[in-house]
């Protein structure tokens, strides 16, 4: 089975841009702290979040995003429940959400990291999400769904996500 280090590399090989490596690295982040709190495996769900987008950059658009990287990560020797959950994150496959993994996933994929991580306030976020252009490309039913499918209210999923961030914030330069 591939590793970590094998992910990174794809996810390199498949992600030029700065911005979205630091995307896969803080849903990575979270996806830790997630397997953590819900008995997972860090390594796992932490390497599902870490290559959830590994193939956006070369198809950006529905449905190839997640569906022709899946079959790139079958060939590669990624487990099934990896395949499927990455998936499940992108709801127009079709794919449902059915273990814990692909349901923390799900909830942890619109994290954005920015410069001051450690300074966001869960509520003023949680306030923020009703203002259309405070994280514009964040789809806000999305974000209640996840946290709904990871039994969190969302001012709970909020904090959560941004202490995960905050515990990874050198690796991520935040």
């Amino acid at each position: 089975m591939p590793n970590r280090d094998d992910a990174w590399a794809l996810l390199c090989e498949w992600t030029p841009s700065e911005a979205l490596r630091k995307h896969a690295l803080g849903v990575e982040a979270a996806m830790r702290a997630m397997a953590a709190k819900h008995g997972g495996n860090e390594a796992l769900w932490g390497m599902t979040g870490l290559l959830h987008d590994f193939d956006y950059e070369r198809y950006p658009t529905v449905p190839e995003h997640a569906t022709n990287g899946s079959a790139v990560l079958r060939e590669k020797g990624y487990p099934e429940e990896v395949v499927l959950a990455i998936l499940g994150h992108a709801s127009y496959t079709g794919v449902p959400r059915e273990t814990p993994m692909a349901k923390a996933l799900f909830a942890c994929d619109d994290v954005q990291p920015d410069r001051k991580i450690a300074s966001v306030k869960p509520e003023s976020a949680k306030k923020k999400l009703k203002d259309k252009s405070f994280a514009r490309g964040v789809n806000r039913e999305e974000v209640i769904q996840g946290a709904q499918e990871v039994g969190a209210d969302l001012l709970e999923h909020i904090t959560f996500v941004r202490d995960a961030l905050v515990k990874s914030a050198d690796t991520l330069g935040l």
